[in-house]
């Protein structure tokens, strides 16, 4: 059981109005990534909500890739080892960036609320933030993928169909 999880959202974009609930949603996505991989210290995770244009400058900065993308992961942790808070003792877990504006895109994209492909955004980013990669494929990335559903229908959230799109 996650003892204490602070979630530090904050809204730094303008093009998508931020729904009702919707931060309460990512705090019960980060709570549930930790419970089900046994996180059981304190913890804090920053979310930040930006556009298109602020997360292509972020990709391409730190990943060197010049286009935007969904969301990206900023670990503070290697191997376990995270920073410590020293005014609360939790675990800093990292910095999660989500364009709303490709969040809207990639809904209508795959069919489903918004709201579930924030929820998955948030689900894959806390992943990476606990050491999980897919960049390789293969068996991590089916793994993680697993670990991403698992999580997303415990909350309700099940996926409806595929991920990818008919070319018809």
């Amino acid at each position: 059981m996650t003892e204490k999880l602070k979630v530090i959202i904050s809204n730094n974009q303008k093009k998508v109005k931020v729904p009702t609930g919707i931060r309460m949603l990512l705090r019960r996505c980060c709570h549930a990534v930790l419970e089900q991989e046994g996180f059981d210290s304190s913890a804090e995770i920053s979310i930040s909500f930006v556009d298109n244009e602020q997360i292509h400058k972020l990709n391409k900065q730190y990943r060197n890739i010049d286009r935007e993308t969904d969301v990206l992961s900023f670990p503070l942790g290697e191997n376990g080892e995270y920073d410590i808070n020293h005014d609360t003792g939790a675990k800093m877990l990292g910095d999660i960036v989500i364009s709303l504006e490709k969040a809207v895109e990639q809904a209508e994209m795959y069919g489903h609320p918004f709201q579930r492909e924030v929820a998955f955004l948030t689900v894959h980013s806390m992943l990476h933030l606990l050491g999980y990669d897919h960049e390789g494929g293969g068996l991590e990335a089916v793994k993680m993928r697993e670990k991403e559903e698992s999580v997303l229908t415990q909350l309700g959230l099940k996926r409806n169909g595929s991920y990818y799109l008919d070319e018809e």
